[in-house]
């Protein structure tokens, strides 16, 4: 009987693709479901599943470290982010699945795993199809303790970069992500958000209009909330005709 392991520090994200590869693969046995990179690594010592099906983004090690260090596992990459497909498959990663993973896509993947891997031509063509095809972010999800929420990027008013984290600010809340803000920016709608400032991308929605202060520096007023946001000189050709 063929065993996995599913790594992610969203707890109810785990559950789910447990779930559905348990729907859609009976013969698959899911053996643990640890929450980070460390422990990741551990259950696969001591488990030795046939699969890991890995976050990139988790506290402690990252996921593409554990595939590196746990060579003799056969790793599925589950993430939000196209940005290290390119890596994953340099790890030898049998398949990269972009969240929201669709029954489709996650029926091909259980396909390939069966076929016993994935050559160098298929890998290629994933990385070529991620690159061209990735979908916007149409929802983040952000984590208290063992609660995950889903927030829509309709509600997201503007990302600021913290000293750790990104904030996702919407007209209520300021929500904690881990994902860096360059990354982010790839899988945003640029008819929707721009970059204004190295730590500030912008809904163009919620903009209510700009300013120029005596200096000539631009700052952003946005409709119904009080924060001012900046615009770096590199970005001001944005709004010139505004």
């Amino acid at each position: 009987m063929p065993t996995a392991l599913i790594a992610d520090d969203e707890p109810n994200l785990s559950a789910e693709l447990a779930s559905r590869l348990t729907r859609f693969w009976p013969e698959l046995q899911i053996v643990a479901m640890p929450r980070d990179g460390v422990d990741a690594l551990a259950q696969i010592n001591e488990r030795r599943p046939d699969f890991a099906f890995l976050d990139i983004r988790m506290p402690g090690i990252d996921g593409l470290k554990v595939a590196q260090l746990a060579s003799e596992v056969r790793v599925v990459f589950v993430t939000a982010y196209d940005a290290h497909a390119v890596e994953a498959f340099e790890a030898s990663a049998v398949d990269y699945l972009l969240k929201p993973v669709t029954d489709e896509r996650l029926l091909r993947c259980i396909a390939r795993l069966q076929r016993q891997g994935m050559s160098a031509t298929d890998a290629g063509t994933v990385v070529s199809a991620l690159q061209r095809e990735a979908a916007p972010i149409r929802w983040l999800t952000v984590g208290i303790k063992d609660t995950t929420k889903l927030v829509s990027i309709d509600d997201v008013l503007f990302f600021q970069a913290t000293d750790k984290y990104t904030e996702a600010v919407t007209s209520e809340h300021r929500h904690l992500i881990r994902t860096p803000l360059k990354e982010l920016l790839l899988r945003l709608d640029g008819e929707r958000f721009a970059q204004v400032h190295r730590g500030v991308i912008v809904s163009y929605a919620a903009i209510d209009r700009i300013e120029r202060d005596l200096l000539g520096r631009m700052r952003i007023h946005l409709i119904g909330h009080d924060a001012v946001l900046p615009v770096s000189r590199a970005y001001a050709g944005l709004f010139k005709q505004m």
